[in-house]
């Protein structure tokens, strides 16, 4: 099989904790360094908390494994400060093609407006995703990334956790405030507890290939149903980075899983597939079977589960991986705030609270996407069919169709730390879902608000206000507050107040963008959580308001709260 990428071998090396004559502590470890390992460590990062990551191995995926990234996981990326490399050397793509047997059926548009920084998706080997996670991680002082030290032994208690390791030159226990479970879908931690991730397991298998091609297939997601070159069952074609081409071809649940793998089987189905006439080379291959499922908490005492070691859904949709890293950034804040004293520890609950609705929201849709493709009965096939031959001239059954609900991030709508909605606004930016971007300037630069938010609090606040002397006043109210930044927004047309006179960041919204979005009027204000989610929203920016929903969002007025 070609290669057309180097696993990077890291180094082992002896970390200092081996010498230490009593029991190292720290405040979080991180046990894998997979994609969600590597993004918690950066999360808490710039949020000021050091961490120690624990790996088994010394090197990034082997296969590319996941390769859809979408929107809000990129977003969250580009906080982190490795998003614009994955845009660099991912495949953009935002359209997708829904084919039956051998017609097209239809066509959709993942981003349809403009005036946005990340696009809907990219197509990025998952072994480049986390080299460019491992880099990023190798420039903060914050992150002690261990590699070839493998967990053999956990202890939990109320106050802190335990942990024994084992390394190429001998064995140590350390111990840490909080213990971040990253270590995948067979997690051994998991297992040491005792506990167990319950849920369904689908009869029915799959072939992933990667094959490099130079071909003129557009940078779409292609689907089939039904189609002549794999009777009776599905087919997924996307473009990757370096010329290589995912494809997934699924083959039913009596099929032998180490003879689909072999090469002199899967050429003919792939010819069969792109043609006599083009030429390909395998370079990895696999055949696999899926589950969704979860744990019931993703809490033991102070163990935190993360990604696939809480929850698995099927490939159909990319929400393994994004829901992943949405599950990091959900969890990330709350274990900073924490630490630092400026919330209970009541606050964590939430994150499995929040994340357990994202697991449910993914697993539905997931399990969902699995049943529409894989039907396994005759009505059901039936349905499907005739809803893929309607689709073909009639929109309305088009949002019938399930090739694979693709991931977006879920709104915690009922979460406990969200200000229920005070006054009317128009459009879906309610609290409980994520800030949506949009064009910005800053001074003379232009810029994305996006990157003005995340890692602290901030209110976001029109200035466009008749009475600016009231809202100089409520705004000064709040200057002082420790974690929460002031991000004035100039309407269009107006000029910027002296930055003397304002407390806080002033950017311009000169394309107007930014208040059809918000939908701002004079004095409208929101409330943003450090992961850009709308914490409150109010026509009218109080300083009562505003503190009261921050304590809020801060767990504070939570059962048993301090």
């Amino acid at each position: 099989m070609q290669k057309t990428y180097t696993n990077p071998v890291y180094d082992y090396r002896r970390s200092p904790d081996q010498d230490a004559t009593s029991t190292p502590h720290h405040p979080v470890i991180i046990v894998g360094a997979g994609p969600c390992g590597l993004a918690a460590a950066l999360d808490l990062a710039l949020q000021g908390i050091p961490s120690v990551i624990v790996d088994d191995n010394n090197t990034v995926s082997v296969g590319s494994r996941a390769i859809c990234f979408a929107k809000r996981t990129l977003e969250i990326m580009d906080r982190y400060g490795c998003g614009e490399r994955m845009l660099a050397k991912g495949i953009t793509w935002q359209r997708g093609k829904v084919f039956f047997q051998q017609e097209q059926v239809y066509e959709f548009d993942l981003l349809p407006e403009d005036h946005h920084k990340i696009p809907a998706f990219i197509n990025l080997q998952q072994y480049y995703f986390e080299e460019y996670l491992v880099d990023r991680v190798n420039e903060f002082a914050e992150i002690d990334l261990r590699w070839k030290t493998r967990v053999t032994e956990v202890a939990t208690g109320e106050d802190q956790t335990s942990i024994s390791l084992t390394t190429p030159d001998g064995d140590y226990r350390i111990t840490c405030d909080y213990l971040l479970v990253a270590d995948g879908a067979n997690s051994k931690i998991r297992d040491m507890l005792g506990l167990e991730s319950k849920g369904q397991v689908f009869q029915d298998r799959f072939l992933i290939a990667d094959v490099v091609m130079k071909a003129d297939f557009p940078t779409e997601r292609w689907f089939w149903f039904d189609p002549p070159f794999n009777p009776g069952q599905s087919a997924l074609l996307h473009r990757q980075a370096d010329d290589v081409w995912r494809i997934d071809l699924q083959l039913g649940w009596d099929a032998d899983p180490e003879e689909e793998k072999k090469e002199e089987n899967i050429r003919p189905r792939l010819q069969q597939m792109l043609g006599d006439e083009v030429e390909f080379e395998l370079e990895w291959a696999s055949v696999y079977t899926f589950q969704c499922r979860k744990m019931d908490n993703f809490i033991r005492d102070r163990v935190i589960f993360m990604g696939d070691a809480a929850h698995q859904v099927s490939p159909f949709g990319a929400r393994g991986a994004n829901g992943g890293v949405q599950t990091v950034e959900n969890l990330a804040w709350k274990v900073a705030r924490v630490l630092r004293g400026e919330a209970p520890p009541q606050l964590l609950q939430t994150y499995n609270d929040e994340r357990q609705h994202g697991a449910d929201e993914n697993i539905r849709n997931s399990t969902r996407s699995t049943d529409f493709i894989s039907p396994k009965n005759h009505i059901s096939r039936v349905f499907r069919d005739e809803t893929l031959k309607l689709a073909k001239n009639y929109p309305f059954a088009r949002s019938l169709v399930n090739s694979g609900r693709l991931s977006l991030p879920c709104a915690y709508t009922d979460s406990p730390l969200i200000t229920p909605e005070q006054d009317d606004f128009a459009g879906p930016l309610c609290p409980g879902t994520v800030a949506r971007d949009a064009p910005c300037q800053i001074g003379t630069e232009p810029g994305w608000l996006l990157n003005q938010l995340g890692n602290r609090f901030v209110l976001l606040v029109d200035l466009g206000m008749p009475r600016a002397d009231d809202l100089k006043q409520e705004l000064q109210a709040l200057a002082d507050l420790p974690d929460l930044d002031i991000i004035g927004v100039c309407p269009a047309g107006m000029e910027q107040p002296a930055a003397a006179d304002f407390p806080g960041l002033l950017i311009s919204d000169s394309s107007g963008v930014i208040a059809e979005r918000y939908d701002l009027q004079p004095g409208s204000s929101y409330l943003l959580r450090p992961d850009q989610v709308v914490a409150a929203r109010w026509r009218d920016c109080s300083a009562s308001n505003v503190k009261q929903a921050l304590r809020k969002a801060l767990g504070f007025e939570l059962e048993n709260a301090a």
